[in-house]
């Protein structure tokens, strides 16, 4: 009885232990996609951790509460806000390398520190600006952090008066113009030239007033109209620059009234006209089931967004701390992540930017960078929408199979044969895959493709079928005719 109680015990802790083993190699993050009729469906991991960034570990002291995130090429930027300063660090050999902290700028022979500084932006010919939160200003560095220039307060009639020149995110397009997201602007961004001088506003929200707010405006004054414009949820909370010079922006009210209002997510053109593409199963809006109760009610807050070379997006969702990928197209790649103590998971996000296809994720609570690389699930994804957008169609099909075989519920997968099925005119093929994912836009198209081409292969057809049913009666009505006549004679 002892032996068996021993025996017992001892394939016991065995399962135990490798019950504990296997959950340990699971992956820590989730990753989940939404399908055609909105429900979550799992989905492996697209990206895994592959580092923790901290102050601590580079030896320079904990970062505290950093607002911004900027990578050019093996550059990472963290402005350290708390500390009043940019840490400037380089990725080498697998390894984030200090490379220099800036805590102040030499303006005019004089040191003049930073103070908050919230966002950084290095433009392609290697100029630096900063958006000095607190001191109410942007700066203009070379390469060397040599200051050039200062934009402050615009004197513009157009500014409102109770309005303080807080620059909080920035950008500089190729044509070297900043465009600059203001602390209580809702009239979009503000836009500087390459001179610092102020030109104007860019890509402002639509505003949208339900019948009270309008009857209410009616009969108000003018003072009051002026101060209404302050609780309007317009304003933009950050912004970056694509391959193509288009500007994205995120755009959150917080309130579930709004949600559907505005457009969490935008691409601005040269003239400040949203371009974003959303022909997906839903609009890029992040989660699409949300709460009204808990620490994390109400609908997706995007806080950053990124863009990557072939035309997807990330955007970071600051009320459950996840990711959204979203493809050309606007349908929905993946999402992942969450709040909490978790790897992969966040408490405060903040900012969001890449280096090459790996995330890199800022979060101000815990004070640390959470690097994000693709797995071979991810890999096959991009590889699909590279070759796809590179006009390899068929080479695209393929890769979409190899998706399938690692998971057979991706839409997307069947939704991306049909598209390349479609390209290559073979429009029953994508019909096909279409309706497997009841795709009806696309399976409209294919059909309506289709139906011109069996019209185009079978014209000759019809028209023979058409001389047929007219002159065979006629014939033979002759041919009957004739006989009789003959007989007759």
């Amino acid at each position: 009885m002892r032996k068996n109680t021993y025996r017992y015990l001892f394939f016991f802790s065995l399962f135990s232990f490798l019950f504990s083993l296997s959950l340990h190699a699971s992956p820590t993050n989730y990753t989940y996609n939404y399908d055609f009729w909105d429900e979550y469906v799992s989905s492996p991991d697209a990206y895994r951790v592959s580092e923790y960034v901290l102050g601590t570990s580079l030896d320079i002291g904990h970062f505290r509460d950093p607002q911004g995130l900027y990578i050019r090429e093996n550059r990472v930027y963290v402005c350290d806000s708390g500390n009043n300063r940019i840490v400037q660090l380089e990725y080498r050999n697998g390894e984030h390398v200090v490379e220099k902290i800036v805590t102040s700028v030499v303006i005019d022979g004089v040191s003049s520190n930073l103070n908050y500084p919230m966002d950084l932006f290095e433009c392609r010919s290697g100029f630096i600006y900063i958006a000095d939160t607190n001191n109410r200003r942007v700066l203009k560095l070379d390469s060397d952090w040599n200051h050039i220039f200062t934009i402050t307060r615009p004197d513009d009639e157009s500014i409102d008066a109770f309005v303080e020149f807080h620059p909080l995110k920035l950008i500089v397009d190729f044509a070297n113009r900043i465009f600059v997201q203001v602390r209580n602007v809702n009239k979009g961004l503000m836009e500087f030239d390459s001179r610092g001088d102020f030109t104007g506003y860019m890509g402002a929200s639509l505003v949208s007033l339900n019948i009270i707010d309008y009857i209410w405006r009616f009969f108000s004054t003018q003072e009051q109209i002026a101060r209404m414009n302050l609780f309007i949820p317009t304003e933009y909370n950050n912004l970056a620059l694509d391959n193509d010079g288009f500007i994205y922006v995120t755009n959150s009210s917080g309130t579930a009234e709004m949600s559907t209002a505005i457009d969490p997510v935008r691409r601005l053109n040269a003239m400040g006209q949203d371009i974003l593409i959303r022909n997906g199963y839903e609009e890029p809006i992040g989660d699409l089931h949300i709460s009204d109760v808990g620490f994390a009610a109400g609908p997706s807050r995007f806080i950053d967004v990124v863009a990557f070379e072939n035309d997807s997006y990330a955007c970071f969702d600051r009320t459950r701390g996840r990711i959204f990928m979203y493809d050309f197209q606007g349908n929905l790649l993946y999402a992942f992540g969450g709040l909490g103590n978790r790897e992969g998971y966040f408490q405060m996000p903040v900012a969001l930017d890449r280096m090459g296809t790996a995330l890199y994720a800022l979060d101000s609570r815990t004070a640390a960078i959470t690097r994000f690389d693709l797995t071979t699930y991810g890999e096959l994804i991009n590889l699909a929408l590279n070759e796809y957008r590179s006009g390899r169609y068929e080479s695209s099909a393929v890769v979409w199979e190899d998706v399938l075989k690692m998971n057979g519920n991706y839409d997307l997968a069947y939704i991306g044969i049909g598209r390349a099925a479609l390209r290559q005119g073979e429009y029953q093929k994508a019909m096909e895959y279409y309706k497997l994912k009841h795709f009806r836009e696309g399976y409209g198209k294919a059909f309506q493709l289709y139906r011109k081409q069996w019209m185009e292969d079978n014209l000759w057809k019809i028209l023979l079928a058409l001389v047929l049913i007219v002159f065979i009666p006629a014939v033979i009505k002759f041919s009957i005719k004739t006989i009789k006549e003959i007989r007759e004679a």
